[in-house]
């Protein structure tokens, strides 16, 4: 893993490719903003699927859609279904929706609002200190839930949004077809 500084400038060197895929975040995704510039979000950390620590660095190829949503974030509640849509539609190799579960305390709720809603497409990724949350908010990346974040193959954010958006729909798959270059 480089030091922050060598993978923050060669995310800041990808300021264009972050304006172009900016550019694609129109009607439902529109509030969906370029970075600028762009940065290293490589070791932000979470649980993985399996319930043991990762960093964003292991997802290292595959463009990431990063949501982060809890519970009792009725916005969240309603957004978890298009955001299972997309993975289902899109999801692959090359790209994934990351929800990563931020309610502190232990699975019990989330787990079951999962299976009370239907989700089931996506990855379970949880964060129940709120040390991700607190993370991007000393970034100036979260002002509060639900927070999305368009990361490329390298982990370099490039789009980033505060707030719910219809992920199901042909504005979103522009989106993600513009960051992936499909």
């Amino acid at each position: 893993q480089p030091p922050a500084s060598t993978a923050d400038a060669a995310c800041a060197a990808k300021a264009d490719r972050a304006k172009s895929i900016g550019a694609s975040a129109t009607g439902s995704v529109a509030a969906m903003l370029a970075a600028d510039p762009p940065v290293s979000l490589s070791t932000l950390a979470f649980s993985g699927t399996d319930g043991k620590p990762m960093t964003l660095a292991d997802l290292s190829g595959k463009t990431v859609l990063l949501n982060l949503w809890a519970t009792w974030c009725v916005p969240c509640r309603e957004e978890m279904p298009a955001l299972n849509a997309l993975e289902t539609e899109r999801g692959g190799k090359d790209f994934e929706v990351v929800a990563v579960n931020v309610d502190t305390g232990d699975d019990t709720r989330p787990r079951k609002f999962l299976d009370e809603t239907g989700v089931d497409a996506l990855g379970y990724y949880r964060e129940p200190t709120l040390g991700l949350f607190n993370d991007l908010k000393r970034r100036s990346l979260a002002l509060g839930l639900p927070v999305t974040l368009l990361i490329d193959a390298e982990g370099c954010l490039m789009a980033n949004m505060n707030g719910p958006a219809d992920w199901s729909g042909s504005d979103a798959a522009r989106l993600i077809d513009a960051a992936t270059g499909g």
